[in-house]
């Protein structure tokens, strides 16, 4: 099947101008200024996108497949991620994480709907671990899980600075990231930490001494939720400053605004104006996690849902009411994670790569179509592709 895309306006991310775009099944083959008389029985299906804007599929680093939560209980336990809840969101590439909770969620469950959402459409990876130390891994050793599940990519997110942390010791971080390192050399994967930040007093320096006083490179850790107040957004500059990546996270409720947390649309802004490279900073949006909140004493007030509705939400709003470049803003849910996670086929669009692409509204910025892997998810608004129990 070849899917013909005219007279879109391409960021791939960077501009390219107005382009037709060629795909053939899953990939994208050819992008030239006007594509015409294609000499082939196959067919064709030609797509219109005039006054559009063709973006690379959207990749959320750290989303909660499965559901994640319980601080308030079992009834507090949140819900799985939906297809539509991703292709309607412009996201084709996952990445699934446990989260607080790794004896109900478990590894083996995290892989299954990961192989699931694969079958329904969307690129599926995940990371193996929970916030805990010693980490809960599929097989036996971490190494084990990164070299031979294929799906597993990184560790984690391994929680520091909470106190829903194990607590973790500067000792006890180095050889899960040593771990993770080793796994990701020896299966040419990234083998990246993601590391939940917490609000304790610490913040990243846990972090800050390992890079300091290891061997272990800075960029083998994908610290996030760097967003979480204005103190630890402070150390987050600091920390890409020296060589660091770090991970905004996009879904928010009014409470943590109005306690500081910095949002996200305003926070690239504010990093760029700090001189942080661009390709240091990635979001993603906790989707489907629980978005809990404590009282001073540590106990549990109430909670609400990450939703990856909102990674793209925080992007166009950087560039519509930050003035952050479309082509700079896009990085951050496109290329810069594809690095990051080494998916080499991933964020960009080139011959060769996969075909996710997105097409944006050329005035107001909204999601009206997605191909994932090739295929059309989401025409017009309305999800052709609906998930089997949707």
């Amino acid at each position: 099947m070849l899917t013909l895309i005219k007279n879109a306006e391409v960021y791939a991310p960077q501009p390219l101008g107005k382009k037709d775009v060629l795909l053939a099944d899953s990939k994208i083959i050819l992008i030239k200024d006007y594509i015409e008389h294609l000499n082939t029985s196959i067919p064709i299906d030609v797509v219109d996108a005039a006054n559009h804007i063709i973006a690379p599929g959207f990749i959320d680093s750290h989303v909660h497949i499965i559901g994640g939560g319980g601080e308030g209980g079992y009834k507090t336990r949140t819900p799985e991620l939906m297809l539509t809840d991703a292709t309607t969101a412009g996201v084709t590439t996952i990445v699934g994480v446990l989260g607080t909770d790794g004896t109900t969620r478990r590894m083996e469950n995290l892989l299954a709907k990961a192989r699931g959402l694969e079958e329904e459409g969307i690129s599926c990876f995940i990371h193996t671990g929970s916030y805990q130390i010693p980490v809960k891994t599929l097989t036996s050793s971490i190494e084990e899980d990164l070299i031979l599940i294929d799906k597993i990519i990184g560790v984690g997110e391994i929680a520091i600075s909470d106190h829903r942390s194990s607590e973790p010791t500067f000792e006890e971080l180095v050889k899960v990231a040593s771990a993770a390192r080793n796994g990701g050399i020896l299966s040419g994967k990234a083998g990246i930490l993601e590391v939940h930040v917490g609000d304790g007093e610490r913040k990243l320096s846990l972090l800050n001494q390992i890079a300091d006083k290891t061997d272990l490179p800075i960029r083998q850790f994908h610290p996030t939720h760097i967003n979480r107040n204005e103190e630890l957004f402070k150390e987050g500059i600091q920390f890409a400053k020296r060589g660091g990546y770090v991970d905004l996270t996009t879904s928010t409720i009014p409470h943590f605004l109005e306690e500081g947390e910095v949002k996200c649309s305003k926070g690239l802004r504010i990093m760029l104006e700090e001189e942080v490279p661009i390709s240091s900073i990635t979001f993603s949006s906790d989707g489907n996690a629980s978005l809990p909140f404590f009282d001073d004493n540590g106990d549990y007030k109430g909670l609400q849902v990450g939703k990856v509705s909102s990674l793209f939400q925080e992007v166009r709003d950087a560039v519509l009411e930050e003035s952050v470049p479309l082509e700079t803003a896009l990085q951050v849910i496109t290329s810069n994670p594809a690095k990051v996670l080494k998916l080499y086929n991933k964020g960009h669009i080139q011959p060769g790569k996969d075909a996710d692409l997105v097409l944006l509204d050329k005035e107001t910025l909204t999601i009206k179509t997605v191909f994932a892997q090739g295929k059309m998810m989401l025409k017009d608004g309305v999800p052709l592709v609906k998930g089997t129990f949707e």
